[in-house]
Parts: C-alpha cells; structure tokens; sequence
C-alpha cells in the first residue's frame, strides 16, 4: 500500500505504539519508519496479533501502567499512538497505577465499571499523559489512511443506497451519542442492525443470518454506515474498513459501505478496493452531515 508522508512534529524523545489486534498497528509502524523514527512497539498481551520481530518492542497487560511507564522512561519515549483494536475490556484487578496516577484509581473504577468506551479510552490517554508522554493520533502519522470524500472504487451508490445511507448515518449518529458503537446497517430505508461491543463484523454476520432466515428482504441490497462518535476524541478508535469488512458486507448482501470522510481509516486500501469492485460493491467517503459526493 502506498503509504503518505507526513512530517511528525519535531520531538526529542522516540515514538511508542501501543499496538491491539490488527493490522493498523504495523501500517502505523511502517509509516513511521519511512519518516525517520524508531518506533518502539508496546504490544498488549491477550490483544495485539502481529509478529513484531524487526521492531524494537515490549509485551504489557492492558492495564499495567506501572509497567508501561517504566518503558516510557527506559526508551525516552515522549509520544504515543494508540492503535488496534482492544477486544476486551480491563478489570479492575488488571489496573497497576503508577504514583502519578494512584489518586484517579477510584474514578478509573468506576468508568471501567459504568462508561461507555469512549469515555474508557479517555481515561486512557489521560492516564497515559499523567506518565509524561503525549498521545497524538494513529492519523497524524499515517494521514493516508484517512477516507475521502466520494467514491473509492468502480461502483457507486443507486438512488435506493442513498437512502439507506440516510437512514444508516441517522443511525450512526444517534448510536454514536449513547457512546454504544459507530455502525448501523439499513436495509430499504429501515435500519436492522446497530454496532454494539461485538464490533463490525459480527454485526455483518448477525445480518447475514437475518438474511438466511428471512427477517431481511432479499430484493433488497442494504447499506453499512460507519462514523466517528459525536464527542469522540479522534486520538483513538477512529471508525476504520479493511478488506474483512468488504467481505462481510458480501456475505451480509450488501450493496456498499459509507464512511465519514476525514475521520474514517482505509486499511488496506488497495486490496479493499479490489475485493469491493469484484464483489460488485461500492465504498463511499461521506459527510456526516449528508452524504455528498465529489463525482
């Protein structure tokens, strides 16, 4: 995939990436190489799925911050980017604070216990920054990644996608404000699926087997929207696509996928699109606001 360059702002320290599963962790990893850094990978155990032979790198539970902050320390780092997806969320037991940290311990308990996964990630990057690193986002090192507006592929949306693209962003959008997930899928103009903690794909698959049972009309193709949250803060778990998702949109009898534009990633771009114009389906980079298209 062709990667674009962009300049990180100028730092003293060394670039840490705390990788989950995934294969954005390594285009981020890659990404950064080519601008110069040495990135140091902190992969979390029980999460990340990449091999990270050929990069400096550390295994940490997902909660051990006393650990992650001693590597902070040990390799000079001075920002992070968090990257990957995280399939499960920490305990409470898996909490290790760090003395900077130890006095925010009973509000990070109780948003382990009641918050939404934004408001976790949140706490993250906050407890992250109280360890003297700067959490910057997976897009600022890797702005190719991001989605643009319109087509990315061969085929385009009908006047009935439109629709369902209506419906889905509404969708998205009211999903978004509970703090819940950032995908819906609507079928003939009506929305029959919403993204919970199972994540994208299963999503697709849950409708896949709507379909097979009948609860779905089959003349009728469908649409997946995918936006950011309204109060998400973009350093972390922007709404991404990757081949997987072109095939579970197949699978699921699909018609296409929109995402928002400049706040959406693209992973595996070229694959993606390959895969979506042979499987007869369309990608779409929307405004959150309508789904207008540069054509």
């Amino acid at each position: 995939m062709a990667v674009a360059i962009h300049r990180l702002p100028q730092s003293k320290g060394r670039l840490a990436i705390i990788a989950g599963a995934g294969t954005l962790p390594h285009h981020v990893a890659e990404a950064a190489r080519l601008q110069g850094e040495d990135p140091f990978i902190i992969a979390l155990s029980r999460e990340a799925d990449t091999d990270w032979t050929g990069f400096d790198h550390a295994v940490c539970a997902i909660g051990d911050f006393a650990a992650i902050s001693r590597t902070f320390a040990t390799e000079g780092i001075d920002r992070v980017v968090l990257s990957g997806a995280v399939r499960r969320r920490p305990e409470w037991r898996d909490i290790r604070p760090t003395l900077k940290t130890l006095a925010k311990v009973p509000r990070v308990f109780r948003t382990l216990i009641s918050g939404g996964d934004d408001a976790v990630l949140r706490m993250v990057i906050e407890l992250i920054e109280a360890s003297g690193a700067h959490v910057i986002g997976a897009h600022e090192v890797v702005p190719g990644l991001l989605a643009d507006t319109g087509p990315l592929g061969a085929h385009a949306p009908t006047d009935e996608d439109r629709r369902d693209i209506e419906a889905g962003i509404a969708a998205a959008k009211a999903l978004g404000a509970l703090d819940v997930g950032q995908g819906a899928v609507a079928v003939g103009g009506r929305v029959v699926a919403l993204e919970g903690a199972e994540g994208t794909d299963a999503m697709l698959a849950r409708v896949a087997d709507l379909r097979k049972d009948g609860r779905i009309s089959i003349r009728r193709r469908g649409v997946l929207v995918k936006l950011c949250k309204p109060q998400q803060d973009e350093r972390a778990d922007l709404p991404s696509i990757g081949p997987s998702t072109v095939a579970g949109a197949h699978a699921a009898g699909l018609a296409g996928i929109a995402v928002e534009a400049g706040r959406a990633l693209v992973l595996e771009r070229a694959r993606l699109v390959e895969e979506a114009d042979r499987s007869g389906l369309f990608i779409l980079g929307v405004e959150r606001d309508g789904h207008r298209d540069r054509r």
